[in-house]
């Protein structure tokens, strides 16, 4: 697997102990990490910090004093921040099942305490390559949208009609326009779209989920 920079292990637990021995385990291949004593505190520093551009994944215990594990991985659902940040539980046997459950729900896994030190760490490294590729996938989407915020209303059309599949006669007719009208913006979209065909074009356009 290929390392992965720029990232960060998220490790919340109320015991001192655990919080310490996973951030030296972290520590001893590589991975930074952040800890927190509490739910509440995780979830005050993701308010406070603009939203994660790195790679990230967070270790949770699944029973903690005041906010559980459990409610604050339904808060991130809810507000989508699981979108970019994998959560793998840390979970006593009597919770196992509400662990499997969370997976089911979204979760990345679960680790059963107490938990082999490789295992974790090879399911940390893991969690982190599918943040980085879920990073990669909406800045790809984010760059397709300003691309498409080039095109005017016109070359939009035509852009529809080409993903469509039609050839540039049928659009000419469509739009009531002139083939050479039709060729003109045709290129245009081609090279605001940083494309060189038609069907480059819908692979892009379905990649980014905007078609």
């Amino acid at each position: 697997m290929e390392p992965i920079t720029n990232a960060t292990v998220y490790i919340v637990d109320d015991d001192a102990s655990v919080r310490e021995a996973l951030a030296w385990l972290l520590r001893s291949r590589r991975l930074p990490s952040e800890s927190f004593e509490s739910a509440e505190a995780f979830d005050a520093m993701l308010q406070a910090r603009p939203p994660q551009r790195q790679p990230c994944c967070l270790l949770l215990d699944v029973r903690m004093p005041g906010m559980s594990g459990l409610a604050l991985f339904d808060l991130l659902a809810v507000r989508g921040d699981l979108a970019t940040m994998p959560v793998i539980f840390l979970t006593g046997h009597a919770d196992v099942p509400t662990a499997v459950d969370t997976v089911k729900r979204g979760a990345f896994d679960f680790c059963e305490k107490p938990f082999s030190d490789n295992a974790l760490v090879d399911r940390v490294e893991q969690a982190l390559a599918q943040s980085a590729e879920r990073l990669a996938q909406l800045r790809e989407r984010s760059d397709v949208q300003i691309r498409l915020a080039e095109l005017t209303e016109r070359e939009r059309d035509v852009m529809d009609l080409v993903v469509a599949g039609l050839p540039n006669k049928l659009i000419a007719d469509q739009l009531d326009i002139s083939v050479r009208t039709v060729e003109v913006h045709r290129s245009r979209v081609f090279d605001k779209m940083q494309v060189k065909s038609a069907v480059e074009l819908a692979n892009l356009l379905r990649a980014g989920k905007l078609e």
